[in-house]
């Protein structure tokens, strides 16, 4: 029996769960051969019927929502669409990232490796910001030395793998993403930093509770893999601090 999900938050008309890497949300054209999935074992966990409102990608850890009732569903659902929920996540990426940009690349949907050509581009924009650097003295690429940054990511458009591409376009890929990054640096965090999963958590979610009305800003902590990269690297300084405002450190 797989072990219980951690519960973020709870109340009688949602629940917010810590979805680990590697675990579809629910049933899809890509889960042939898969057998458990994070809809699932959430029901099974509850007791009761859940109702997924957003997703996150297959190798993407952190934090998703469920409703518990098809209403507080509907409008949660018209939350998101409405850009109404602040959405913060940490990624680790190969090379020094810009201290702050706004990445404005419009993306067209994706079918397998290449983005659907006969669908029109759609506005996608992501607001990022270095938090940290190291420099190993490793040859990964080219180089004799190898350089990563910790960057949070605050999407502000909820398109396939928008964050993923946004980087990877800006030179800037994250490690760990077999689609849209760089095979070298991937296979050296998970052979040599035994970290062989997409470095990409979604750690913050904000938004107006469906019934009462007021702020609701959930944390997640990262899980053990990004842990350990953070206390490799000197950067557990910016490691979520559960029960505290994810969004309290703001953009200026």
């Amino acid at each position: 029996m797989p072990p219980a999900l951690s519960l973020l938050h709870h109340d009688d008309h949602l629940v917010a769960v810590h979805q680990p890497a590697g675990l579809l949300v629910h049933r899809s054209a890509l889960a042939r051969g898969e057998h458990e999935f994070l809809l699932q074992r959430l029901r099974d966990q509850l007791g009761r019927r859940v109702y997924p409102v957003h997703r996150l990608d297959r190798p993407t850890s952190g934090v998703i929502l469920f409703a518990l009732d098809p209403e507080t569903a509907a409008g949660l659902q018209a939350a998101f669409t409405a850009r109404q929920v602040e959405k913060r996540y940490l990624a680790v990426v190969r090379g020094i990232a810009p201290h702050q940009e706004r990445l404005d690349y419009p993306l067209r949907e994706e079918e397998g490796r290449r983005p659907k050509a006969e669908m029109p581009a759609l506005e996608a924009v992501t607001e990022i910001r270095r938090l940290d650097s190291v420099e190993l003295p490793v040859q990964v690429d080219r180089y004799p030395q190898s350089r990563y940054s910790l960057i949070e990511a605050r999407p502000q458009t909820g398109r396939r793998h928008q964050i993923r591409r946004h980087l990877s376009r800006r030179g800037y890929p994250i490690i760990g993403d077999a689609k849209h990054g760089k095979g070298n640096h991937n296979r050296f965090f998970a052979e040599r930093l035994e970290c062989p999963r997409l470095l990409l958590a979604a750690v913050g979610l904000a938004f107006a509770h469906p019934a009462s009305g007021r702020r609701l800003a959930l944390c997640c902590p990262l899980d053990p893999c990004m842990t350990r990269i953070f206390a490799r690297f000197g950067w557990s300084g910016h490691l979520p601090v559960p029960h505290q405002d994810p969004f309290t450190e703001m953009m200026p």
